[in-house]
């Protein structure tokens, strides 16, 4: 239910959408609290008191999960949780069974897959037509010797044969991994090559933006590269046809769907790995991340049931890439019986409207999202409830960046009034997010309406205590199945534990600045490595963005401060101007206003510059704290990985200005 609030800039709080009557009867998430009534004779007053037993008691939470969820093994666990410590939590130990086997449940005329990109038509895939695919990629893996725990991976877009690829992996116990082809090749080798995969899928092509890419080059240079690969298997996805005879001694994708066999699942424990995503690697060489069958069946279930409150009816979208987590999170869309909706292109493209205009077409009802994908909505002044019929539309998700309070506002202005709004927060570690929304909670403009189930949220303070309406690191002092089960080639575990439970043994460190509100509800500040402290006091890079993001002339922006741990710093703002605005002395009078009124007189930049592109990662991060090495005189090469980013030559503008700060003036010459 919308809730009209008397000012458009209402401040941080307004209430903006409330759960109706209905919602508590009709919802997942109240269907799944009768049930612990029910099953389990527990009752609660709210969510609040749901959330506090699922951490609480987090064998009893998860084991209730299992069951309401359907969850089907082909061995029963032992228990839940047999060592709740952090990290080596064992979950469910002596269970077996395997994540596409519930992703395949269905074998029905309902559609399991629809596709748009701006290379094809749309394309759809019933479940029984998934399940025969997937048998018959299956049966040609194993026909080349692919086993358990062997490694494939795939340098493909965001299309079905990925999916089917995928499943047929996941089916056999074996161990996937992806990166889209926008990816370098040098980026591709350093992820793929920690694994030493056997089978290579890789599409010849990709297009982007209105422009061909031709990906054979990049294709040779992969199986030249990786020494263990044995097999490749070419997508024709942009020359069609043509690409049959483009390389010699590979296979092709065509030629695996000719047969249709039985498809077995192999039935793997619990913490037998299902794939490996990889951190952004701008400092050195990506982390391999490897997570479970059992530990993302489970999560990703609980998440997208009970807190997406989705089912086998719904059409689930979120514009992604394969190197993204949120694709792994789309496609276990599938393990509900729902509809996953693909998209492989520019969001953008041919105008601001693409994915709008999709969203009408596909008749999707959950939209996911990254929040400056909305923020650039908001920017051009679009309409899409006006526009394009939206109206099967009950649910959209903001991830990748905090999304600013103007945004939350323009969602049920200008999109639809009564969708649930997630802004969901989470990462690539855990595979899934774990602050965002709940059908039973309100959405309050600037707040992420609460910590997920299951997801033991803290903010700490530098001394390790958990604080209330106070800014601290966000931690997890509960294990959660999805968290990794290791890093790829780390012996004893070493950089797993520096990454995480350095800070605060026996705690995960997220990495975030969090507000948890006493009402339950979080704020995420962005990356505690890159807080800005300045006279003591601290604050998030996010919080410049959403200020200096609403001034029309400022179309991205990257803020950096220079100091150090007892060394106060420069404070630099770097801003991607609109077209035909100049960064003239009133411009600046103006971005140095807006920050002075809207965050404090100690977060005025002290220097502002105009720049042709902010650096982004591949996973579409903004690239601080190597921006911030990189003014401070580290060499380039050192501080960032170039083939981590996806438009390397914006670095060049930092470079050049490190080395106009860090000249010698004549008066410090000897």
């Amino acid at each position: 239910m919308h809730v009209k609030t008397p000012c458009r800039r209402a401040a941080e709080g307004a209430l903006l959408w409330a759960p109706s009557e209905q919602t508590g009867a009709v919802s997942n998430m109240g269907r799944y609290i009768r049930w612990l009534h029910t099953h389990r004779g527990r009752d609660f007053t709210g969510f609040g008191d749901l959330w506090r037993w699922s951490v609480s008691d987090p064998e009893g939470f998860w084991s209730s999960v299992w069951e309401f969820l359907e969850v089907r093994a082909h061995r029963s666990p032992v228990r839940a949780l047999s060592e709740p410590r952090m990290p080596g939590a064992q979950w469910f130990p002596g269970a077996e069974l395997n994540y596409a086997e519930h992703a395949l449940r269905r074998r029905d005329d309902h559609l399991a897959v629809v596709a748009g990109s701006e290379a094809r038509s749309l394309i759809t895939l019933s479940y029984g037509e998934l399940y025969r695919q997937t048998a018959a990629v299956a049966a040609a893996l194993a026909r080349l010797g692919v086993r358990r725990g062997d490694r494939v991976v795939a340098y493909l877009p965001n299309i079905p044969e990925t999916v089917v690829a995928f499943l047929a992996t996941a089916s056999l116990g074996a161990v996937w991994a992806s990166c889209p082809p926008e990816f370098g090749a040098r980026s591709v080798i350093d992820r793929f090559r920690q694994i030493a995969p056997r089978v290579l899928f890789a599409a010849d092509g990709y297009r982007f933006k209105g422009r061909s890419y031709d990906r054979l080059p990049e294709a040779r240079e992969l199986r030249a590269s990786l020494p263990t690969l044995e097999h490749m298997v070419l997508v024709p996805y942009l020359h069609g046809d043509a690409a049959a005879g483009a390389l010699p001694d590979v296979m092709h994708w065509p030629d695996l769907l000719a047969e249709t066999p039985h498809l077995t699942f192999a039935p793997v424990s619990f913490d037998h790995p299902l794939w490996v995503l990889y951190s952004s690697g701008t400092t050195g060489l990506p982390k391999a991340i490897v997570q479970g069958h059992g530990g993302i069946l489970l999560e990703h279930l609980k998440t997208l049931a009970l807190h997406l409150d989705l089912n086998g009816e719904d059409r689930l979208f979120w514009y992604t890439t394969t190197g993204w987590m949120m694709w792994n999170f789309l496609v276990s869309g599938l393990l509900l019986g729902a509809t996953v909706v693909l998209y492989e292109g520019h969001p953008a493209y041919p105008d601001q409207r693409a994915l709008w205009r999709f969203a009408e077409q596909t008749q999707m009802t959950y939209f996911g999202t990254s929040a400056p994908y909305l923020h650039a909505c908001v920017k051009a002044g679009i309409e899409p409830g006006r526009d394009f019929d939206l109206r099967r539309l009950k649910g959209l998700g903001s991830t990748a960046s905090p999304l600013a309070r103007e945004a939350f506002h323009w969602v049920y202005e200008k999109v639809n009034a009564h969708l649930l709004l997630n802004p969901f927060s989470g990462g690539t570690d855990l595979c899934t997010g774990i602050v965002g929304a709940c059908p039973l909670v309100p959405v309050r403009a600037g707040e992420i309406p609460c910590r997920l189930l299951g997801a033991a949220v803290e903010a700490y303070d530098e001394a390790g205590q958990p604080v209330v309406d106070q800014v601290g690191e966000l931690v997890l002092t509960r294990p959660m199945p999805s968290m990794p089960l290791r890093f790829w080639n780390d012996p004893e575990d070493r950089r797993y534990l520096e990454s995480y439970f350095e800070r605060f043994p026996g705690v995960w460190r997220h990495g975030d600045w969090i507000r948890v509100t006493s009402r339950g509800s979080c704020v995420i500040y962005g990356r505690s490595d890159s807080t800005l402290n300045r006279g003591g006091v601290r604050m998030g890079t996010s919080e410049f963005y959403g200020v200096v993001g609403e001034l029309p002339e400022v179309v991205d922006s990257l803020v950096i401060d220079t100091g150090e741990l007892g060394r106060e710093g420069q404070l630099l703002m770097f801003v991607v101007l609109a077209a035909g605005i100049t960064l003239d002395d009133p411009l600046r009078e103006r971005i140095k206003s807006v920050l002075r009124a809207g965050l404090s007189p100690r977060h005025v930049p002290d220097e502002i510059h105009a720049v042709g592109e902010v650096p982004y990662t591949l996973n579409g991060k903004k690239v601080e704290v190597p921006v911030k090495r990189i003014l401070a005189g580290v060499p380039v090469d050192v501080a960032v990985s170039r083939a981590a980013i996806t438009n390397p030559d914006s670095l060049r503008y930092f470079v050049e200005l490190a080395g106009k700060k860090l000249k010698p003036t004549a008066s410090s010459s000897p």
